[in-house]
Parts: C-alpha cells; sequence; structure tokens
C-alpha cells in the first residue's frame, strides 16, 4: 500500500508540474492560434506585370503603388496576394490594403529608398501617443497600413532592407527634421501577419505594431549594426493579443520592447499593451535589452508573458524603463526560462528614465510597476546580476525572482532601492530588499491572467503543500 501510494502521489505530482509548466502557454496560445501565413488568396499578380525591374538601381515605387491599387478590387473577393520573385527591387514608401498577402522569393530583396521616402506625413492620432515620434514630423515608414484587416508578409526568408546607414548618419549629424521610419508600421489594424523573412538595416524600429489586436510575429530575422541608434527588433506599441515567437535578432538597441504611449499624451489617449506572448527569442544588442518594457509606458503594460529567451553579448538582459511624467503602469509580468551570456546587467529596472516628448508632463504622474517575476534564469560572464532602482514615494512592488543563477564579475552584483518584493533561490544572494522573512507574505504573479500567486500561504491552489498534504498523509498509511 506505501508503494502505491508513493507512486500515486509521483503521478499527481508530475502531472501537477506540467500543469504549472504549461499554464501560460496553452493561455497564450489562444491569442493567435487561428493566424497563418499560408491564407490562400484567389488572385495573385506579380510586381513585374507593373513594370517593376529588380536590378537595384530602377525606383519601382509606382509599380508597388499601383499593383496595391489594382488588387483592392479584390478585397472583397477572397483576397489579393502580390508576389515578388528573385531580384533587388528598389523603392519607395507603399501603403498596404487589407486581405491582402505581401509575398517575397527567397533571393528577392525589398530595398528601401532613402530619397524617395523622405517626406514627413501627418499623424492621425493628433498627439505624441506613439512612443517618440511626433505628429506632423515623421517620415512615412518604408511598409505601411492603416486601419487595416487580414493582411500578411511573408516569405521564404526574403529581405528587406532600408538601407538605414544613411538615417543613422543624418541622426548622428543632427540635421533630421523628422522622426526616422521604419521598415514595417502597421496602425489600427488587426489579423496582421510578419513571419518568415529577414529585416535588414532600419533607419529606426524595424516592425512597429500600434494600435493594434491579433498580431503574430514568427519565423523572422532582424539584422543591423550593433552600433546602428535605435533600430529596435518588434515594437509592440498599445496593441494587444500579440505573439512573438522563434525569431532571431542582433541589432543596436532593444530586441523585443513592448510600449504604449508618451506621457501625458500617451495618458490621455490610454490605449494599453496587453495579452502578449513571447516565446524563443535569440537576441544580442549593444546598447539596449533581450526584452524590455517602456520607456514608452503611460498608456499601461499588463498581462506579458515570456519564456525561452537566449540573450547574449548585450548591455541588458531584462529591462523596465520608466520615470516620472509617465503615469501608467507595467504589471502581470512573467518571464521564465532565460539563459544569458555575457551580459553587463543582467536584470535592470530604472525608474529614473527622464526623457520627456517635452515641458508639459505633469511630475506627479508616477507610474506603477508591480506584479513582475522573473524566474528560472541562467547566465555566464555576467557583468551586474542587477540594479533595481524604483521612484521616491513610489516604491516598485512585488518584484519576484525564483531559481536565478548568475555568474557574475561584480563584487557588488546587486544594487536597489525603493524596490519591494521577494527572491528564492537566487545566486548571488539577491538584495536585502527581495529577502522576506516570516512575517512578510510576499506576492508573486505566477502567470495567469485572474490572479497571483502567495508565495508563502498554503492553502493558494498552486501551492505545493495544497497539493501534498493529503497525499503525505496517504502515503504514510
Amino acid at each position: 500500500m506505501k508503494g502505491s501510494a508513493s507512486v500515486t502521489l509521483f503521478q499527481v505530482l508530475l502531472i501537477f508540474t506540467t500543469m504549472v509548466q504549461t499554464q501560460w502557454s496553452t493561455v497564450s496560445s489562444i491569442y493567435c492560434k487561428d493566424m497563418s501565413p499560408n491564407v490562400y488568396r484567389p488572385h495573385s499578380v506579380t510586381i513585374t506585370e507593373f513594370g517593376a525591374v529588380g536590378d537595384g538601381v530602377t525606383l519601382n515605387t509606382k509599380a508597388f503603388q499601383n499593383a496595391i491599387f489594382y488588387l483592392n478590387s479584390f478585397a472583397d473577393k477572397g483576397g489579393a496576394q502580390l508576389f515578388v520573385p528573385a531580384g533587388r527591387w528598389l523603392t519607395g514608401s507603399f501603403n498596404l490594403i487589407s486581405h491582402l498577402t505581401l509575398s517575397l522569393d527567397k533571393n528577392a530583396v525589398i530595398i528601401g529608398s532613402p530619397d524617395s521616402y523622405h517626406w514627413p506625413v501627418i499623424d492621425p492620432l493628433p498627439s505624441y501617443g506613439r512612443g517618440r515620434e511626433l505628429p506632423g514630423k515623421r517620415h512615412q515608414s518604408l511598409i505601411f497600413g492603416f486601419n487595416l484587416t487580414d493582411v500578411i508578409i511573408t516569405g521564404a526568408n526574403g529581405s528587406i532592407d532600408g538601407q538605414g546607414a544613411i538615417w543613422w548618419g543624418w541622426f548622428h549629424d543632427h540635421t533630421l527634421n523628422y522622426t526616422r521610419p521604419h521598415l514595417v508600421e502597421l496602425m489600427y489594424s488587426t489579423n496582421i501577419v510578419i513571419s518568415n523573412l529577414t529585416f535588414k538595416n532600419s533607419p529606426f524600429w524595424n516592425i512597429h505594431p500600434v494600435y493594434c489586436s491579433q498580431v503574430l510575429v514568427q519565423h523572422v530575422t532582424i539584422l543591423a549594426p550593433l552600433n546602428s541608434p535605435n533600430t529596435d527588433g518588434v515594437d509592440p506599441d498599445s496593441s494587444t493579443n500579440v505573439c512573438i515567437n522563434h525569431c532571431y535578432v542582433r541589432n543596436g538597441d532593444d530586441v523585443i520592447v513592448i510600449k504604449s504611449g508618451w506621457d501625458e499624451y500617451g495618458i490621455s489617449f490610454a490605449q494599453p499593451s496587453s495579452n502578449i506572448s513571447i516565446s524563443n527569442i535569440t537576441g544580442e544588442t549593444r546598447g539596449g535589452a533581450g526584452i524590455a518594457f517602456g520607456s514608452e509606458m503611460s498608456g499601461g503594460i499588463s498581462e506579458v508573458w515570456a519564456e525561452g529567451l537566449r540573450i547574449v553579448n548585450s548591455l541588458h538582459g531584462i529591462r523596465i524603463k520608466t520615470a516620472p511624467g509617465r503615469g501608467g503602469y507595467v504589471k502581470n509580468v512573467y518571464i521564465s526560462d532565460v539563459s544569458m551570456d555575457n551580459v553587463s546587467i543582467a536584470i535592470r529596472i530604472t525608474g529614473n528614465y527622464g526623457e520627456h516628448p517635452d515641458d508639459n508632463y505633469d511630475r506627479f504622474a508616477l507610474p506603477v510597476i508591480s506584479n513582475i517575476t522573473i524566474k528560472d534564469v541562467v547566465g555566464a560572464n555576467i557583468g551586474i546580476a542587477g540594479i533595481l532602482e524604483g521612484i521616491q514615494g513610489d516604491n516598485f512592488i512585488n518584484i519576484c525572482l525564483t531559481n536565478v543563477s548568475l555568474s557574475v564579475q561584480s563584487v557588488h552584483p546587486w544594487n536597489c532601492s525603493l524596490i519591494e518584493g521577494y527572491s528564492n533561490s537566487v545566486i548571488p544572494e539577491s538584495c536585502e530588499q527581495l529577502r522576506s522573512n516570516c512575517r512578510q507574505t510576499p506576492v508573486c504573479y505566477d502567470g495567469s491572467s485572474s490572479s497571483a500567486m502567495h508565495v508563502q500561504k498554503p492553502r493558494h491552489m498552486w501551492s505545493t503543500s495544497w497539493l501534498l498534504n493529503p497525499l503525505l498523509k496517504l502515503a504514510s498509511f
């Protein structure tokens, strides 16, 4: 009887462990489970049918614009596909339409021409709500979409090259009067798939869905020199139900960064980013982080789950950036299964990231940073384990570190102030603010969409003692 009870105990524990490990995998897959880059389109044309020449010299802006104008007549007839064959296709900005697939051959390269997407456009949102982009003072992105549905940008690992070097030079020389363009930007759009492509040398951020929902970015490679300015990889911005998976990014700024508007403009527009799933990402960045939040987070960021992050040769591993004046919140963030190698600062939470769009921000608009769980992290060749800094009068709370093992070079591995939380199995030992004692009842977010986990309360449904106590009694017979 005792042996059989032990087997039962083991089996139930195995089931329990599997439930915990797959809890967020199941939930997150709901966001994008019905989205695929392989949607059948009954109407298809090739860009050469509109006079395009893939010699890398001929400007094909009109060909792309005319092709998409023609395909718009099929939007309500099952949709259409624009195919880009092998070649080097120089073009300026062009706009997408709904129910469209833009498909690139494996040897196709769409090349952005700085001379022909060099004009400012008026932002449909009359505010500084969109990250760092200024109304009436930005260049249109190379590939742009507004108020669309059912858009697929895909290929057999074809490439989109922004020729960003000239833009980076203008930025460094302070000769730009307008914000640099993205490679792909979609606004107020839904059911978006970006997959199986390589993005190179973006002038600014690479993939920027803003005010969007149901967005899937997968099997994407993003490349830019490690010293290129602001070449973020994927930036979900005030967007919901976003999945980013199986991507490789090597760039000059954040690999994946979540945003939701800047200071008073983001606060007034109040469009959060939420329900975001990130998995199986490998990244390298000299100037940013493997995964980041903010610093434009004034509309709020919540319900973010990330796992399977591999961060190498980078400045930061995991980072939250905010400041007085931001308002908003970053909460209910669950990050697990992270490995780092040669990272200067493994975990950084910054409460004094002080850039502002103007001087009109409310200095008393303080952000709420809470329910941040980071677990199952290993790191080799780490400079500093963590710099975790809240704001005077605005402690960042429920910061939880579990099963974190870092090989740290610094004799002062942790620097913490104005934070509260919990730590367990952290090497080197975490800062005092995260070391709870028996009188404390810290709360750690467990990745579920509805509750947090009281790590010291056995009555909680996810506590191991809740499951073990009756079974241990059974095993004692």
